[in-house]
């Protein structure tokens, strides 16, 4: 399990890259179908990562909340499911479930969505705006599984508030820290 750092290479004001992918069960989902009115948030997670399984049952609270503010919420897993088979399709409905994860969670089996976004680790957090562009990039919050530091989505909760309040961003966008993707050879 490799801490690695994302890279955020996808520049705040960036438009969120275009994506159609489906869900583990086969159902297809674009851009344009999971936004909210206000924003959207993506998240690009595993089931098997530490760091992810740390955050997942407070995502599901999050997300609720942010749905209720107008805001999208999916979750998208680019990992190679050949080389990891915790991280498929089957697994990921029983992963969603046991976190009450009632958003879209996204199969990106050709590691395309994962490229256009940047992404570099599970968990990954992208927060845009009602017209798409990227206001955050960053970790959820400073807990990690082994810190001791409490779950309470302290980056995410002021980056959504300064969003909708139209106020200036973030200056400290902390970048998310986790497992490394495991992309395709």
């Amino acid at each position: 399990m490799a801490e690695t750092p994302s890279s955020r290479i996808l520049p705040i004001s960036s438009h969120a890259p275009e994506f159609e992918l489906p869900d583990a069960n086969g159902r297809m989902h674009a851009l344009d179908d999971v936004r909210g009115p206000r924003g959207l948030m993506v998240m690009f997670v595993c089931n098997h990562c530490p760091f992810v399984v740390h955050l997942a049952s407070a995502l599901a609270g999050f997300a609720k909340e942010l749905e209720g503010q107008g805001i999208g919420v999916l979750a998208i897993n680019s990992n190679d499911t050949g080389r990891y088979p915790a991280d498929a399709p089957d697994k990921m409905i029983e992963f969603a479930s046991i976190h009450a994860w009632d958003f879209p969670y996204l199969v990106d089996a050709d590691q395309s969505v994962a490229r256009a976004y940047s992404a570099a680790c599970t968990p990954d957090f992208y927060l845009f705006n009602g017209e798409l562009k990227l206001t955050y990039c960053g970790q959820y919050d400073s807990s990690r599984p082994n810190n001791k530091e409490p779950v309470n989505g302290a980056d995410m909760h002021e980056a959504v508030r300064r969003m909708l309040a139209d106020e200036p961003l973030m200056e400290t966008q902390r970048s998310s820290t986790g497992c490394g993707i495991k992309w395709k050879s």
